[in-house]
């Protein structure tokens, strides 16, 4: 039977009379790669916020990994498996890539042991050709991919990704997907979100479309992507 490894039931956040998220019911099979998508203000970054506890619900209850989570402190959350990278990179600029990692894994690591876990997560995320530059020296690209690397640090089973292909390429962007890829494949559950319909083709397997707050449609990315309500929103039909 295939587990739910986060829950989210009848979760709602209100900004005073702005419904942000409203009444969200969403489930997140362990080892999904989800992707969220809609337009902007539809309400995805919050849901990233309520699930890490950055944000408190107004309503409804979260569960993750069995356990109701939903008044848990952000600190407890990460400590129990869940990391986020954002949209902008959180990295230190006049800090070489080692350093911005070592920096990451010295919170989780043996002293003994960080330089294995910078090499793993250098491997992991494909950065080995990079070498060790200061990072304000890195393009945008290698900068979205150290974060990720970064956020990797504490061995999360959820993470959160806030557009890993905003800003990128094409050839960035098809070597972040291979990146995001084999991160779920070696057991890491990840929900990411993006308005970039290419990349969200290449990787997501389940969809949910969010508009107005709310649960729009939900299913494959063919399934949403063939769905003519779902094109209107994107069109501003709606």
């Amino acid at each position: 039977m295939t587990k739910h490894l986060l829950e989210m039931s009848g979760v709602s956040k209100h900004f005073g009379g702005l419904k942000a998220v409203d009444q969200i019911n969403l489930q997140v099979e362990e080892g999904a790669l989800h992707c969220l998508i809609g337009p902007n203000g539809a309400g995805k970054t919050t849901i990233f916020k309520l699930i890490m506890g950055i944000y408190p619900p107004t309503a409804g209850q979260i569960r993750f990994d069995g356990r109701d989570i939903t008044k848990v402190p952000t600190y407890r959350r990460v400590r129990d498996g869940i990391s986020i990278k954002m949209q902008i990179p959180g990295v230190y600029l006049d800090l070489s890539l080692h350093d911005n990692l070592r920096i990451a894994v010295q919170q989780y690591a043996h002293h003994r042991d960080i330089p294995k876990e910078i090499d793993r997560l250098i491997e992991l995320t494909g950065m080995r050709e990079i070498g060790n530059p200061l990072v304000r020296n890195m393009p945008h690209g290698q900068q979205q991919w150290l974060e990720i690397a970064m956020a990797l640090s504490s061995r999360p089973k959820l993470l959160l990704l806030d557009e890993p292909a905003a800003g990128l390429g094409p050839e960035e962007t098809e070597f972040t997907a291979n990146i995001v890829r084999r991160i779920n494949e070696q057991g890491t559950t990840i929900i990411f979100i993006d308005h970039d319909m290419d990349f969200v083709a290449q990787i997501a397997k389940r969809t949910t479309v969010l508009h107005y707050g709310r649960i729009f449609a939900e299913g494959t990315f063919e399934e949403v992507h063939n769905n003519q309500d779902v094109v209107d929103i994107y069109l501003g039909k709606l």
